[in-house]
């Protein structure tokens, strides 16, 4: 067992065999930055003062060689070898510090959202509403199905938590969501979790980039942006597959009527040119309308293979990493570690 000194929370830890650091940051409850947990997004990325650590496989987009060469780590990816004193990269007003909380919730209501996403509305009781970054995701335990996290479709100060669920074949807790869950049934949420969430603070531009059930965040960090009076434009980029794969396409309508700031582009990758909305690959439509970022802020979920074309993209066209926020949308056999 290594002793890791994390410098910002003040802390030092011990982190077990074959354990990552953020991973046992995050079991001690240090909310340590991250978005993917696999090595992909570059959210936890940090500076290693001193010790040793063996890097697990990673992105070279969230990590390159010359990051490696200047003492750069993922923490998320991050085997400690010797003692290890390290400080993750960014300031520390980029994180959310909200109390981790466990609420015993009810379904309040569950419906279809397409043919494979379950909308989900749980009913927090008489506990205090949830404070936390829109953004951020909850891990949910459904009564006989392993926990699972999710992202809150929805803004802070609420009673009511919104849920999306994508059903992930032969996968326990999704079918249990799409074949089982009903109204009144028990749910645990603890939370919030998560550093891919509205920054408040900037001023410049936002790029929105959601893939299937990843529009759930995106619609959380949308209203609260629009809600707080934030001017700056705002694009946001639905990808899908086909016409039966998109949903809220009206709600988002409707706010770009009420916002003159902000842009909504439903694209789908499997539909004919000649229908009614744009086709081909998100990443191919933002990179034909936009050509500079440098400035802007991009808030990214979905799938891992849309995320990686995301940060490729965005950063050919001069974003820089400390303002890519990704939030990884795994399935259990994609996600390389679980935390």
């Amino acid at each position: 067992m290594k002793q890791i000194e994390i410098r910002q929370a003040a802390r030092t830890i011990a982190v077990p065999e074959g354990m990552t650091i953020l991973q046992a940051a995050l079991a001690n409850s240090i909310a340590y930055p991250h978005g993917c947990r696999s090595g992909r997004c570059g959210s936890c990325k940090s500076r290693l003062i001193s010790g040793e650590v063996e890097l697990l496989k990673h992105s070279g987009f969230a990590l390159s060689d010359e990051e490696k060469s200047q003492g750069l780590i993922l923490a998320c990816c991050a085997l400690p070898r010797t003692d290890v004193i390290l400080a993750w990269v960014g300031g520390d007003e980029q994180l959310p510090a909200h109390p981790r909380r466990q609420l015993d919730c009810r379904v309040k209501a569950i419906d279809n959202a397409t043919h494979d996403i379950k909308r989900l509305q749980l009913d927090i009781g008489e506990a205090e509403p949830l404070v936390f970054t829109a953004g951020q995701y909850a891990r949910l335990t459904f009564p006989g199905a392993p926990a699972r996290d999710y992202s809150m479709a929805n803004g802070p100060g609420e009673r009511v938590l919104e849920f999306h669920i994508r059903r992930v074949p032969d996968g326990a807790t999704t079918e249990h969501v799409h074949q089982r869950l009903k109204p009144g049934d028990p749910v645990v949420l603890k939370g919030p979790f998560g550093s891919a969430c509205l920054r408040e603070q900037h001023a410049g531009p936002i790029l929105c980039i959601a893939g299937g059930s990843g529009l759930a965040p995106i619609k959380a960090i949308v209203e609260t942006a629009v809600a707080q009076g934030m001017k700056q434009p705002i694009h946001v980029y639905f990808g899908a597959r086909s016409e039966r794969d998109l949903y809220l396409v009206e709600h988002f309508q409707g706010l770009t009527q009420r916002y003159a700031n902000l842009r909504f582009i439903p694209v789908l990758s499997q539909a004919s040119v000649t229908g009614h909305w744009r086709t081909g690959y998100v990443t191919d439509a933002i990179a034909h309308d936009l050509t500079y970022l440098d400035g802007w802020k991009a808030y990214v979920a979905g799938p891992p293979l849309m995320v990686e074309a995301a940060m490729q993209i965005t950063r050919a066209r001069e974003l820089r990493a400390e303002d890519l926020h990704a939030d990884v949308f795994f399935t259990p056999t994609e996600k390389l570690e679980e935390t």
